[in-house]
């Protein structure tokens, strides 16, 4: 009985199932070798998500805009300036940025009552006379560099320049008829398109909220022939 034991201990069957265990206890070491891996490759990717998001993007900003040279500056109010517009980073580093960027902006501003106390005649330097109210329409194109003095604090500079169009607010044939000859100017100030150029200081936070910025900017706009302001909005960002 003893030797049918011992018979059974050394059969190939036997050997096969101690195998088998040997060979399950191994798979488990390396399917913990393996998790413990995949733990460690995640836990490296976590690291280096970027929660800064740039690229393509949307932009509105609401600010005031002044008229800070004679004539305009004693003739027209300071107003509300709002634009919209749409850039691309195409150029994104940890520490840099670069974009493009076209904007339309609309400025809305009311005239003086005691215009004609300060400007003489009444009209504008150059014999050009305003209606009063002032409504403006801008396109323009302008570039942005800006360096990161934390990973979601950007300071920089833009500068552009674009075509104003100022429409005339008031019946054209009276205007043409009754208030040029009133104050011996010439129309030309309304239904006008005038060059301008700008540039100016931005800041720029990028918020916990995913592709959510938000900053201000800041602009000396001059409009050849016209006069020069000074510009000042609040800006919110998306990025796509």
């Amino acid at each position: 009985m003893f030797m049918l034991s011992l018979a059974l201990l050394q059969s190939p069957a036997a050997s096969v199932a101690f195998a088998s265990d040997d060979d399950e206890s191994s798979d488990l070491e390396e399917s913990e070798e393996d998790k413990g891996k995949k733990r460690k490759s995640t836990s490296k990717k976590q690291t280096q998500v970027r929660e800064i998001t740039r690229g393509f993007y949307a932009k509105a900003d609401v600010g005031v805009a002044a008229f800070v040279l004679p004539p305009f500056s004693q003739s027209i109010s300071s107003g509300t300036l709002v634009s919209l517009s749409l850039g691309q980073d195409f150029v994104d580093t940890e520490r840099l940025s670069m974009a493009w960027e076209v904007a339309l902006a609309q400025g809305l501003h009311n005239g003086i009552e005691t215009q004609v106390e300060y400007v003489p005649d009444g009209c504008l330097t150059g014999g050009a006379c305003t209606e009063g109210d002032l409504r403006t329409y801008t396109l323009q194109l302008n570039y942005e560099v800006s360096t990161y003095v934390t990973r979601r604090v950007g300071v920089g500079l833009r500068a552009g320049g674009g075509l104003m169009y100022s429409p005339l607010l008031m019946d054209s044939d009276y205007y043409a008829t009754e208030v040029v000859p009133l104050y011996g100017g010439q129309a030309g100030i309304s239904n006008a398109f005038v060059p301008m150029v700008f540039g100016g200081p931005t800041l720029e936070y990028y918020t916990k909220l995913s592709h959510f910025s938000v900053g201000i900017d800041v602009d000396a706009a001059y409009y050849i022939g016209w006069s020069l302001a000074v510009n000042a909005a609040g800006t919110l960002k998306y990025t796509f």
